[in-house]
Order: structure tokens, then C-alpha cells, then sequence
């Protein structure tokens, strides 16, 4: 590795062993980069200083609009805030708690500036979810929307690692941010980076519902921009991208931020939730660029007759299983086929996608230039066309978790195993079969069932529970919980509720059991092993009770 710039070595040193590192590709120009790049510099300061978009628009919504100018001064005085009052030496790791917004943006930005490395949560988050990230990632610093304090306060009243947190988006007073910003100065030197000093850790949740910090690099920033957008979008300067997903999903991350700027387009940031908000959006905006899960565009389907969207040109569908229905469903409509894609939070965005005439509906596509993808067995060797597998991926980007004993787990012979299983044609075409571990999928979120189970255990009535993922037509996936209650609890729509309303309170309120199903015992092994599978097999459709 390049010697570091930064004197913080935590994350560095907690990298796993490079034997356990899965092989990284650089076989093409695309992907390599000098020794020494700021990602921050290679995309914000470029589009300013290189390639004069200092007047465009990059950011719009909700908040306002932001020019590429306006975006870089609020990042370098978030720069200056970070190292001269909340004292951040390069290599601590940031909090980045906030819903979608330009400032939000302008934060990101900044953290990589001074050397810092993002953390980004989803708004969502309980205190018990941001405190296994505080504690995971050792966080130092925070910079928080001040609608979202109290979750926050409660959590670093216990995490001693975090000493200083910003708000924004508050009062306006003199410890905002904001207010600390119009005190300095517009200009900031960037850190000098290596291009494998690492940038950001993305965390994800496992079969086991604990956190994963997967550790991406400066250099894995820019790989994810040279990737998909260049061999599968194609973006032009005049192009909106306009979606709903988190800044904190490394899905939204690329599409709503890194990948318009570095191409000078512009991006919506600050839609609500929702079919329609995200549909009055692309026509007010009159985006180009959508990007949403696959459910997004079903539930999308009965409200098109009410917007304009003829400014659309690309859809974008990642995060889970696209139907074939829904595809054509969308076709019929808006004339437009969606470009489905797979990523994982481990290799950062999409690595298999296919846009135009290489789409196939039925199948998500091929490996990007750069990537190599392969169905493998059990031993993760590649097996022939037309049988099922594990999917492995190799490419520019590769998992690399913070600290954690899994990462044996997902990378096996060299490959990024994503916890999916394919097949592939005689084209090498990939399609989708099913997840081969315990994570459920829902509108794009991943849930973790042992999380589920955890928060419902805390709950009076609640014996013994099993948490499983069954299909549903608008979300891919619902949560349904199995729940032997205590004497005494009625297994009615009462106490049901009462779980729901419990677990929204534990954890982030899309991980609740949508379905309950009470029972009298659960499935388990001679040894007392819970047994998932069996749970599966009674019950592989949604149930009436569902809310």
C-alpha cells in the first residue's frame, strides 16, 4: 500500500490481512489512478477549476439549488469548521447523520477534503443502530441535522469515542454550522490522499443483524464513477438524476451525487418517500435520470397517468430482484426500458448491468468492463452455464470489512461472494435465482432477521420469535415474524400491533414485522438450532394480515 497522509491510523490498521483481501482488477485504463488522488479533488475541484462548471447547477430541490462553485466554497468551509473548531485530524472517522439535502452533500465533500472518512447513517436510526456504528468505527466527530438530535444525543451519551457534534439545518445560531461557516474563508488546500487512504465506511447488516463496516478507498470512489456510468449510462452535462435513495446506501451515494457531478450533470436531492413525491419530482425538475428500486417503479405504475415524464430518457433499477412484469409493465407505459443492475455495499455500486440493445429482459445483464463475474460452487469454482450457484464477482473494488471475522465469509479463491444466487446462460447473460442467506430485501432495504427477532424479544408478551422474509408484490419482500407469546397475551390484532409499534421503536421503522403469525412452538433441531428454512416452506406467501 501507499504510505499514508493521515496520522489517524484506526482504520488502516483494522483493514483485514492482505492474504484475505479478495484480487482486485486494474486491467483497464479506466480504473487506474496515480498514487496520490483526493476523490474530493478528482470530482468536485475539477468540475470547477478543469472543467469551468463553476456556474452550473449542480444540486436542486426541495432546499434550493446549488452551482458547482456554491457546492465547492460550502465544502471547503465545512473543511475549515472540521479542522479548526471541531479539531479533526486526518484519518478520524465522521458521522454523517442526515436526511438527503445540498448541505448534507456539501459535508460529504468536505470530509474527504480534510482528510476525514465518512460514515453516513440512514436518517432512520434508532439509538441502539447508531451507537454499534459509533462504536464499530470509533467516530470522533459528527455532523448531524438538528431534526434528528435526539437519537443522536441519546447515543453518544454513551459512546465516549464521539467528542464533537455539529447541527444543521437548526436555529441558525452561533454553534450551528452554518453560523461557523460564514466565518471562514472559501478556500481550502485538500488533504494530500493516497489513493488508498480510505474515503468512507459504508456499513451494512448481516444474517446476523451486526453491523458490517466495509472500508472503501479514495481510489474505490473514483472506480465507481468510471464504471457504471461510463460504460452503462452514458450521462450528458444537461442530464437531472433525480431518485429517493439515501445518501447513506452507497446506491443513492453514486447515483444522486458522485455520478452527476463528475459528468456535470445535476441531481434532485430532498424527495420524499413515495410513488407520487418521487413522480412530481421527475416532472418539476424534468429529470432525465431516474433511479429507484424495483418496487419504487411498481408502485409508480397506477399514478403515471397524473405527471408529465417525457423528459425522462433512463430509469435506473438496483437494489433488489426486477420482475420481468414490472419491466414490461414500465416499458408499456413510458416507452423506456429499465436498466437493471446488481451492486452490494462490499464493491461499493453496480458491477453487472446492460442498457439498450444488450438488455435481456429475464436476465440483470453482464459484468462491466473491468469486472469479471462467475457462478461458482461450493468450493467457489466457477461452474458451467446453466446451473445454479453462488455469484463471484472480481474487479477494481473488492470487500474489505473493518475488523470482523466475515470477512473469510465473502471472500473465497480470490472472489466477492454477494450472498447471491445465478445462473448463467451461454451468452453470459446472469440471472437472478434467489439470496442464499438470511437477509431480507424489501423496497431495496436490507434487514437483517436476527435484528427483527432481537427488537421483538425485548417485547413483554414475547416468548420465542423467527423472523423471515416472504415475497410480496409492491416491496419484493415483507418482514413476517413467528411469535410464541408468553401466558397470558392474547394472540390478537391488539397485541399485534403492540409488537409493530414495539419494534419501530427499537430499530429503523421499515425493519417492523409487516406480518405476525402467532404460534404455539417453533421449528428446531434435536440440538435446539432454530429452523428458518421450515418456516419457509409453510409459508411462502403473504399472509391476510398485513399492514
Amino acid at each position: 500500500m501507499t504510505p499514508s497522509a493521515y496520522p489517524d491510523t484506526f482504520a488502516r490498521d483494522r483493514l483485514p490481512p492482505l492474504a484475505e483481501w479478495p484480487e482486485l482488477l486494474f486491467e483497464i485504463d479506466a480504473f487506474r489512478y496515480p498514487e496520490r488522488i483526493n476523490c474530493a479533488s478528482a470530482i468536485l475541484d475539477r468540475a470547477v477549476d478543469e472543467k469551468g462548471w463553476g456556474e452550473r447547477i449542480a444540486l436542486r430541490g426541495p432546499r434550493g439549488t446549488v452551482t458547482y462553485r456554491q457546492l465547492r466554497e460550502q465544502a471547503n468551509r465545512i473543511a475549515r469548521v472540521l479542522v479548526e473548531d471541531m479539531g479533526l485530524v486526518a484519518g478520524n472517522r465522521v458521522l454523517l447523520h442526515s436526511p438527503n439535502a445540498p448541505l448534507m452533500a456539501a459535508c460529504w465533500f468536505a470530509i474527504q477534503k480534510a482528510g476525514g472518512i465518512a460514515v453516513s447513517s440512514l436518517p432512520l436510526l434508532r439509538t441502539k443502530e447508531l451507537k454499534d456504528i459509533i462504536g464499530k468505527a470509533q467516530i470522533s466527530h459528527a455532523l448531524c441535522d438538528a431534526a434528528l438530535h435526539p437519537e443522536l444525543d441519546k447515543a453518544r451519551a454513551e459512546c465516549p469515542t464521539l467528542r464533537e457534534v455539529v447541527y444543521f439545518h437548526g436555529n441558525g445560531g452561533d454553534d450551528q454550522l452554518e453560523s461557523r461557516m460564514e466565518k471562514k474563508s472559501a478556500d481550502f488546500t485538500n488533504v494530500d490522499s493516497a489513493a488508498d487512504d480510505v474515503a468512507m465506511i459504508a456499513f451494512t447488516s448481516g444474517t446476523t443483524g451486526k453491523p458490517k463496516g466495509t472500508i472503501h478507498f479514495h481510489r474505490d470512489v473514483m472506480a465507481i464513477c468510471d464504471g457504471f456510468p461510463r460504460f452503462i449510462l452514458k450521462p450528458q452535462p444537461d442530464d437531472i438524476f433525480c431518485g429517493a435513495a439515501p445518501l447513506a446506501f452507497t446506491f443513492g451515494l453514486g447515483t444522486l451525487l458522485l455520478f452527476p457531478l463528475y459528468y456535470g450533470a445535476s441531481a434532485v436531492l430532498g424527495i420524499p418517500p413515495g410513488p407520487e413525491p418521487l413522480l412530481a419530482a421527475i416532472q418539476q425538475y424534468q429529470a432525465t435520470i431516474s433511479a429507484a428500486v424495483p418496487s419504487s417503479y411498481r408502485m409508480m405504475l397506477p399514478h403515471l397517468g397524473n405527471y408529465r415524464l417525457d423528459s425522462l430518457r433512463q430509469c435506473i433499477s438496483a437494489g433488489e430482484a426486477l420482475p420481468v412484469d414490472t419491466r414490461q409493465a414500465w416499458l408499456d407505459a413510458t416507452g423506456i426500458q429499465l436498466i437493471d443492475g446488481i451492486g452490494a455495499t462490499e464493491m461499493l455500486h453496480i458491477f453487472i448491468s446492460a442498457a439498450g440493445t444488450d438488455i435481456r429482459p429475464g436476465s440483470i445483464g453482464k459484468p462491466l468492463p473491468g469486472y469479471r463475474a462467475a457462478v461458482l460452487d461450493n468450493e467457489a469454482k466457477p461452474l458451467p452455464p446453466g446451473q445454479v450457484g453462488r455469484l463471484g464477482v472480481k474487479g477494481p473494488i473488492g470487500c474489505r470489512y473493518l475488523d470482523d471475522p466475515r470477512q473469510t465469509d465473502y471472500v473465497k479463491n480470490g472472489w466477492n461472494l454477494t450472498g447471491d444466487a445465478f445462473v448463467m446462460d451461454d451468452d453470459g447473460y446472469f440471472i437472478y435465482q434467489a439470496r442464499n442467506d438470511d437477509m431480507i430485501i424489501s423496497s431495496g432495504n436490507n434487514i437483517g432477521g436476527p435484528e427483527v427477532e432481537d427488537a421483538l424479544l425485548k417485547h413483554d408478551a414475547v416468548l420465542e420469535c423467527a423472523v423471515i422474509g416472504v415475497p410480496d408484490q409492491q416491496r419484493g419482500q415483507v418482514v413476517k415474524a413467528f411469535v410464541v407469546l408468553r401466558d397470558g397475551w392474547p394472540a390478537d390484532d391488539d397485541t399485534r400491533t403492540s409488537l409493530q409499534d414495539h419494534v419501530k421503536r427499537e430499530i429503523a421503522p421499515y425493519k417492523y414485522p409487516r406480518i405476525i403469525e402467532f404460534r404455539d412452538a417453533l421449528p428446531r433441531t434435536e440440538t435446539g438450532k432454530l429452523q428458518r428454512f421450515k418456516l419457509r416452506e409453510e409459508a411462502p406467501f403473504p399472509s391476510p394480515t398485513h399492514r
